[in-house]
């Protein structure tokens, strides 16, 4: 069900009992530095690098670069809280889980803040209401837009939705490639990371798991 299509009845989700991170964005660092000071990190890098910041080329590239950083860092000034914050009550009795397949993302490695990308699964158990499914790939991208690791992305994924909607279960699996594995060190292309996170039935009962998984990897082939 998409919120932005649907006329049921909406409701607020309440704040009470929600981990920091799930009820707020990540409180700035004080004082943040200031756009100049960040162009000016950014020559310095390029200098460091062995290049000339203010070749023809280079230029203009301290103010990309922290252009681009406001775009792939945006996480950072959202709210989980908010993006499930709305509920749809007209189910129809629906009783089994929602599953939102191959939800492509892109987040930055915070050991070296290098790319790493992939795809989100995520599934929920609702529990009378059920939340809008744009809403569920937002949440992905939330925390993905944030300096990250994929397990902890991962956990946090399925905490939110645990803690917001309160549904009978969660289950999140994500797979990428990073870049600080494809490109330097090791080097090995193309090597994919899984991770998982389960809650309520989808971790107590292994029926629910064998059927989550089933119905990711029986697509797949």
């Amino acid at each position: 069900m998409d919120a932005k299509n649907s006329n049921t009845n909406v409701t607020a989700w309440p704040k009470q009992g929600l981990s920091e991170h799930v009820r707020a964005a990540p409180t700035p660092v004080a004082p943040r530095p200031s756009r100049e000071e960040a162009e000016a990190a950014v020559r310095t890098l390029i200098a460091f690098t062995g290049d000339d910041p203010v070749r023809e080329g280079l230029l203009d590239t301290p103010k990309r670069v922290i252009d681009a950083y406001e775009e792939v860092y945006q996480g950072y000034n959202e709210c989980p809280m908010q993006v499930l914050d709305r509920t749809f009550s007209e189910t129809s009795g629906y009783d089994d889980f929602v599953l939102v397949k191959d939800i492509p993302f892109n987040s930055h490695c915070e050991h070296h803040m290098m790319p790493f990308f992939g795809k989100a699964h995520v599934a929920y158990m609702p529990v009378e209401r059920v939340v809008g499914l744009s809403k569920l790939a937002r949440l992905v991208d939330v925390y993905a837009k944030r300096l990250q690791t994929q397990e902890n992305l991962t956990a946090q994924v399925a905490t939110a939705i645990d803690e917001i909607l309160k549904p009978r279960g969660v289950a999140v699996l994500i797979e990428a490639e990073h870049m600080c594995m494809s490109l330097r060190g090791v080097e090995k292309p193309g090597a994919l990371t899984v991770t998982t996170h389960f809650t309520g039935a989808f971790r107590d009962e292994a029926g629910e798991q064998v059927r989550f998984m089933t119905m990711l990897r029986g697509a797949q082939r």
